[in-house]
Formats: structure tokens, sequence, C-alpha cells
């Protein structure tokens, strides 16, 4: 059972920190680039320190995924995705399943790229839809964890 309790520790370790950072990123860094720096200080901020989070999310998200995924198999919790009354269940792999996306497959691909052409001629129009995008991430993750708390501890 060490694995299964390792697996635990590294599962709400990652997304603590994980989490965390969506939550500065959405409540300090976007707010502090949109209404203190000028525009292109604003986007050339958040670009800066967006990255350096970017690498460790990617890290944060894989080690919640296999986490998870380790304790599903370990403790054979399969069943739990057929009771309605584990609905975060569901939500912890949608949640993960739309992160994993993001920063796996949408930045590389295009998402890049439509920042910058877009900050390009609407600097601030575009850091408060990153900023949106980001409330809805960081909301849908907030209710998740807290259905898993109640869910886990009655």
């Amino acid at each position: 059972m060490i694995d299964a309790e390792v697996a635990r520790a590294v599962h709400v370790l990652a997304v603590v920190l994980w989490i965390g950072g969506v939550g500065f990123v959405t409540l300090c860094l976007l707010p502090y680039a949109r209404f203190e720096l000028p525009p292109q200080g604003a986007v050339d901020a958040f670009e800066a320190i967006e990255r350096r989070f970017a690498a460790l999310a990617r890290f944060y998200i894989l080690a919640a995924g296999a986490s998870g995924l380790w304790m599903t198999v370990r403790y054979d919790l399969w069943y739990r995705f057929a009771e309605p009354a584990t609905w975060w269940m569901h939500a912890m792999v949608a949640v993960w399943a739309a992160f994993a996306f993001v920063v796996f497959v949408a930045e590389p691909l295009f998402l890049h790229r439509w920042f910058a052409a877009r900050a390009a001629h609407d600097p601030q129009g575009t850091l408060r839809r990153i900023w949106q995008l980001h409330v809805v991430l960081l909301t849908a993750s907030l209710v998740t964890v807290y259905g898993a708390l109640r869910g886990i501890h009655g």
C-alpha cells in the first residue's frame, strides 16, 4: 500500500501546485498586467511569467494524471464513474483533460500564434479574454476540488 500512499501524496501536491498556479495567474498576474502596466509591457510580462509557469504546469498535470490513474487502478475505483454521487470523479478527469489539451495541444499548435496576432492589435482586449478563460478554468477546478474533498471526506 506504500505505492498508493505515495500516489495520493503526489496527486495532492501536484493539484495544489497546479491549481494554485492557475489561481495566481488568474487572480494576481493577469489583473496586475491589465491594470498596472502599459499595454505592450503587460503582454510581455504575462508571456514571460506564463512561459515559466507553463513548464511547471505541464509537469504538475502529468503528475496529477498519472497518480490519479494509479490510484484508480490500485484501489479499483472504476465503479465510482458509474455512480452519480461521485460526479467529482468525472469532473477531475474533465478538468485534467481540458488543461492537458490546452498545454500539450492547443498552446503549441495554435494558441501562441493566436495570442501574438491578437495582442499585436488589441493587447488589453486579448488579456481580458485570457483572464476570462482563466476564470472559467479556475472556477471549474475549484468546484472540482470542493466536490472531491466533500466526496472523499463525507
